[in-house]
């Protein structure tokens, strides 16, 4: 039975070296840029004091992603994937460098936060979409489903860890011991990239123009009814529930009247119920995609954030960080498999920049928002004015559709 257990959740990981090399080089990289921006976010609040100007540094790392997510999909399905990462995750290592030296000598001024913070954003809008369609590659469509949810873990872990870790370090070292570590931890994933072997990588030249191919991504979303549905889900509840960075460290501060430490457990206790979320679709996903669960998370995690109205105790507060953070898994877990089944691989990073644009292109939007409501309000309105505003855009939403929607909500599985 355990070996049953293991087998089905870590398929993908025992099947393919590649994607064990690529894998295992995430997890270091990823627990440092989240060791980065929880010590990121620290830094500009302690410099500023202002909740909207922490907003305002989310938005100029998302920005970016939002203006050139399309166009860099269009050149992934062109180019080797492989050397788009190597380039690609290069670049951040030189950025953490060159944060690491500004922290240690003090020299670190707001307007060079938010400068490195847009060279980050540039960065991640071609290295999220490709190392979203860089899976099928090294896993197959056999276990396709099976790596996107451990590749999603690799994420969840680094939530998990990575607070904790930059609180730790805040602690004992300085901010820029965290800096530091941030830029040491792309060398793991550089090291992973260089040992993938690749007979055929998928890449397809096209002399096309690049809005032309722009244009044949966004149609293959608009003309297939359960994509189109999952992006424009994802339209709300990414753009006004996926702001933990910015809500966090003001609700700490002026509801629960604490400091880093509890700003970085309560970032864990939504990476900790990520996690769990993780495992659970690595393992399901022999299953096939889990609509009905979808619709649950969508709704639930909206409503979980509406909830924290209420919230004024920190053992109250974790416990719903680590719901919040199990809906928001789920809920990208399922949006990202429901996008990339059965795409054409020459489409996949297309209609996979479409996915990234809508997950985290849309930050600034939401981080604006919730970053000036607590300035005027207070930071216990932050979670909440996002979560009531999601709920009332869903409604519409889901009852445009609600053909669709029943037969997710009856259909238990979708293969």
């Amino acid at each position: 039975m355990t070996m049953h257990f293991f087998d089905n959740t870590f398929s993908s990981l025992i099947h393919s070296k590649n994607f064990r090399y690529f894998w295992i080089g995430q997890c270091v990289s990823v627990m440092g840029t989240w060791v980065q921006r929880t010590a990121q976010t620290w830094l500009v609040y302690k410099m500023t004091n202002s909740a909207f100007l922490v907003g305002l540094l989310s938005a100029a790392q998302f920005l970016p992603i939002l203006l050139l997510t399309l166009v860099a999909g269009t050149l992934i399905d062109r180019y080797s994937k492989r050397k788009i990462l190597i380039i690609t995750q290069s670049g951040f290592l030189a950025l953490g460098v060159v944060m690491t030296v500004l922290v240690y000598t003090n020299v670190v001024q707001y307007w060079e936060v938010i400068a490195i913070a847009l060279g980050y954003g540039v960065l991640q809008s071609f290295d999220t979409t490709t190392r979203q369609s860089f899976v099928v590659e090294l896993v197959g469509h056999k276990d396709l489903l099976n790596g996107i949810s451990l590749n999603s873990t690799v994420f969840n872990l680094a939530k998990v860890a990575g607070p904790s870790l930059a609180g730790l370090l805040m602690v004992k070292f300085s901010l820029g011991f965290c800096f530091l570590v941030d830029a040491a931890s792309y060398l793991a994933v550089l090291l992973g990239l260089f040992l993938i072997k690749q007979t055929h990588p998928l890449a397809t030249p096209s002399k096309k123009h690049i809005w032309s191919d722009v244009k044949d991504g966004l149609r293959y979303v608009w003309s297939h009814a359960e994509i189109r549905l999952s992006a424009e889900m994802m339209l709300i509840v990414c753009t006004l529930n996926y702001n933990n960075n910015v809500i966090i460290p003001i609700f700490a501060k002026e509801v629960l009247h604490s400091g880093a430490q509890t700003y970085a457990s309560l970032l864990s206790a939504t990476g900790a119920g990520s996690l769990v979320a993780a495992i659970l679709m690595s393992y399901l996903s022999r299953f096939g995609l889990q609509r009905n669960i979808y619709l649950m998370v969508g709704i639930g995690t909206a409503a979980l954030q509406a909830a924290m109205i209420v919230v004024h105790s920190y053992g109250v507060a974790m416990i719903l960080m680590v719901a919040v953070g199990f809906c928001n898994m789920l809920f990208l877990n399922q949006s990202n498999a429901g996008f990339q089944f059965k795409i054409p691989n020459e489409l996949r990073g297309r209609v996979m920049s479409v996915y990234v644009l809508l997950n985290q292109g849309t930050t600034p939007v939401g981080s604006l928002f919730a970053g000036g409501v607590m300035d005027i309000a207070g930071g216990i309105w932050g979670f909440p004015a996002c979560g009531f505003l999601a709920l009332a855009l869903l409604v519409p939403v889901l009852f445009s559709q609600r053909r669709l929607v029943a037969r997710w909500w009856h259909g238990a599985t979708t293969n």
